[in-house]
């Protein structure tokens, strides 16, 4: 009988695994489908227009056809033939480096579009997710799946909100930032959009790269901002000019964003612009102290814990902008889960979220000023003997 070599006994196996993955890629497939067909049964385009989603397909719109995506009267028009109704107009402040992001909007239907942007940021937390699961060293426990039920992410799918592609840029950020240089800078374009989050922490990349010569991450992102800036200008090219003045016109001023910042102004001084900036500056002295009094700096233990202070001091910042923290609190699990430190303090945390959620407490209501505080208390617990190791 001949004696059947190891290379013949792993070729079967082989096979059954790759006809699992295709498989498993197929139903992935149908279930997407299916999941399109029942949500867009559900919707008109009144259903795209109630969500914060209206403010970015209405900058869609205006960019693909070179108009102003920053003009308050023509997104009021757009927005009101989407059966916008009295609700108050809902204008991106994003600077144009990063809206190439928003371009596809511009050649849907406001319904349509919408089931095209939640799919997108649905795969979007999924392939996060993945990621942050490999970076945990792929454990068997499955606990980052707790991630779709972690309350900003899902406040970022019911309103249509940005804050999954910011999960999505920071992930790949910290699972390419040691081999591939250039695609972590890339995968930072979506910080773009929403800058004022991030001051701390982008002053303590700004010093690690130029400590760690890795100049490849700014001119990755330089690269990805400029393809971006470029594809934006060939279909408006005075967007740059549109946006300073949008800027100057105090068109944003006087929305309340449920923020520390927005409390320490209101209770001192309500016409003190400034003071919404400085518990920023203050996080920025800090970062620097935090940062120099690291013998050596690493991104999977030490940037979380910077983020969740940058993201806390914002000078404002809404629940859904909490997504790109979904990292630092599945660390905070994965640590837990190894100290055998209790979950009750998430679990907590979420259930109370979910349940304001799903109350329909509006994501600028004052109730939610207590998330950002409480995902920093989590990950201080969870890592509190641990976070100082290299």
């Amino acid at each position: 009988m001949r004696k059947i070599s190891g290379r013949e006994q792993e070729a079967p196996a082989a096979n059954r695994n790759l006809w699992r993955t295709v498989v498993a890629c197929g139903i992935v497939v149908v279930g997407a489908a299916v999941l399109a067909g029942l949500f867009s049964l559900g919707l008109n385009e009144q259903s795209a227009a109630s969500r914060d989603f209206i403010g970015y397909w209405a900058a869609g719109q205006q960019i693909v056809r070179g108009a102003d995506p920053y003009n308050a009267d023509q997104v009021l028009h757009l927005e009101k033939a989407a059966r916008l109704g009295n609700l108050q107009i809902k204008i991106t402040p994003s600077p144009p480096v990063g809206l190439a992001l928003v371009l596809p909007l511009g050649f849907l239907g406001a319904k349509s579009g919408l089931v095209f942007w939640t799919l997108f940021e649905i795969g979007c937390l999924s392939l996060a997710l993945w990621i942050i699961w490999l970076l945990s060293g792929s454990p068997p426990s499955r606990m980052h799946l707790f991630g779709y039920l972690f309350p900003p992410a899902l406040a970022c799918l019911m309103a249509g909100q940005i804050g999954i592609f910011l999960l999505l840029g920071l992930s790949l950020f910290l699972y390419w930032h040691r081999d591939r240089p250039w695609l972590a800078g890339a995968a930072l374009l979506p910080m773009t959009l929403k800058p004022h989050l991030f001051l701390p922490i982008a002053l303590v990349l700004l010093l690690w790269v130029v400590r760690e010569r890795r100049l490849q991450i700014f001119g990755g992102l330089a690269a990805a901002m400029a393809a971006s800036f470029a594809l934006v200008l060939s279909f408006d090219p005075h967007a740059w000019s549109q946006y300073i003045a949008m800027m100057h016109s105090g068109l944003m001023e006087g929305r309340f964003a449920p923020t520390l910042s927005a409390y320490l102004r209101l209770e001192l001084a309500p016409t003190a612009v400034w003071l919404e900036y400085l518990p920023t500056a203050l996080a920025c002295l800090w970062a620097l102290w935090f940062f120099w009094s690291r013998d050596r700096w690493n991104w999977m233990t030490d940037g979380p814990f910077v983020l969740l202070v940058s993201v806390l001091c914002a000078p404002y910042a809404w629940v859904t902008d909490e997504a790109v923290l979904l990292p630092a609190v599945l660390f905070g699990v994965y640590r837990a889960r190894e100290s055998r430190r209790s979950l009750v303090p998430i679990a907590l945390a979420t259930g109370i979220g979910l349940v304001e959620l799903f109350a329909n407490v509006r994501i600028t209501a004052w109730y939610y000023t207590w998330t950002a505080p409480a995902w920093l208390a989590w990950y201080l617990y969870a890592t509190r003997a641990r976070r100082s190791d290299p």
